[in-house]
């Protein structure tokens, strides 16, 4: 199978269209790139301490060579710094250097940086132009495509915030150089769901030759496919529903126990977004096995191909806390997705398929975490 070291994903939501760009090298032709979507020769840049330590100087000085003026502001690394206190902290800062509609907003990160500087940019003076440009494999394939912006609250992840697109997305595979193979694993687990949410085969392929971290050199055409696989899954869903009022909450497979056990961690990075993912879609599988909707095969299939991707499946894989049955259910409760107080669940119905059930017994969700906690 020969495949391309770049590709091109259009996503075309009502009365917005956009490009992913995603080749490898980009961030030195940033300038480049970005100049045309300006209206003035400065741009506000949103990034976290880690990612401008590794990645800042290279962005500074492609902008500054096309006489484009960087003002940066970051935040600290990792899932706290989605936060009320952070986003008005930045809203603040940014809005005493006297920014105007005219100006635009660089999201030059994670998915954190992506989720955090989205929402600053879709409040600021009502809603100023941003774009996505992702550093790592999750935000790559996931969080940086379809708009989805927002915060946490301590009431659970994702609660505060608004569907705002970005006018572009620069997907740089060489930044994927610099992440610790958890990062990298983690952001797999998106790829991963995208196989089962997509074409089955493209769970095929990843099964028989998916560039799964093994902590060698990644081919850059398998990367690429993977990535724009993922990339144009999503964007096909967004396509037909941009605000998640149907099939765009297919996207959140194994997200309802995952986000519970992300909110019994504290956000402390013991427990990382891939891997609680990667946690509830095996969770998911069981789920729909007790439902009669899948067979025992396709359920050792996903939860194989999650092992050998080095991703966690068992409480045992995780780092020590407290977990209980009846708090995780109360989390699931507050999940943005709950309707009419019932669990909103992405039920699999095959490798490749899955639907969306509002009419899941407690009870088997119930047994599917007492069985997970009990193993």
């Amino acid at each position: 199978m020969t495949m391309p070291l770049s590709a091109r994903v259009d996503v075309d939501v009502q009365h917005h269209r956009y490009d992913i760009h995603i080749e490898s090298g980009l961030l030195s032709q940033a300038g480049v790139l970005i100049a045309p979507f300006l209206k003035r020769q400065r741009l506000i840049v949103i990034s976290d301490e880690t990612v401008w330590d590794y990645h800042g100087a290279a962005l500074e000085a492609s902008l500054k060579a096309q006489r484009i003026e960087p003002l940066v502001f970051t935040v600290a690394p990792g899932e706290g710094s989605k936060s009320l206190a952070t986003f008005s902290h930045l809203c603040e800062e940014i809005l005493g250097v006297g920014v105007e509609r005219a100006d635009m907003i660089l999201a030059f990160g994670g998915g954190v940086i992506g989720d955090l500087a989205g929402y600053v940019a879709a409040s600021l003076l009502r809603g100023i132009p941003f774009i996505q440009w992702p550093t790592t494999l999750l935000s790559q394939v996931d969080s940086s495509v379809g708009g989805k912006t927002g915060i946490n609250s301590q009431h659970g992840k994702n609660l505060i915030g608004a569907f705002y697109q970005p006018q572009a997305v620069f997907i740089d595979t060489d930044l994927l150089s610099t992440l610790s193979p958890r990062e990298w694993r983690a952001g797999y687990a998106e790829v991963i769901k995208y196989g089962l949410l997509g074409k089955s085969e493209f769970f095929d392929w990843l099964e028989a030759d998916g560039p799964a971290h093994d902590d060698g050199e990644q081919r850059l055409d398998a990367l690429v496919h993977a990535i724009a696989t993922s990339c144009q899954c999503k964007a096909d869903i967004v396509n037909q529903d941009e605000k998640e009022s149907g099939v765009r909450a297919l996207l959140n497979l194994g997200h309802t126990f995952g986000h519970a056990l992300e909110a019994a961690y504290g956000y402390d990075g013991r427990l990382i977004h891939g891997e609680a993912v990667s946690v509830g879609m095996g969770m998911a599988y069981r789920l729909a096995q007790k439902l009669g909707v899948v067979g025992g095969q396709d359920v050792v299939r996903v939860e194989r191909m999650l092992a050998r991707s080095g991703l966690p499946l068992a409480q045992a894989e995780l780092a020590p806390q407290t977990l209980n049955v009846d708090a995780l259910m109360a989390s699931m409760a507050k999940d943005k997705k709950a309707s009419s107080g019932n669990l909103v669940f992405i039920v699999p119905t095959a490798i490749g398929a899955s639907e969306v059930r509002k009419d899941v017994p407690r009870e088997l969700v119930a047994a599917v975490l007492s069985e997970w906690l009990d193993a």
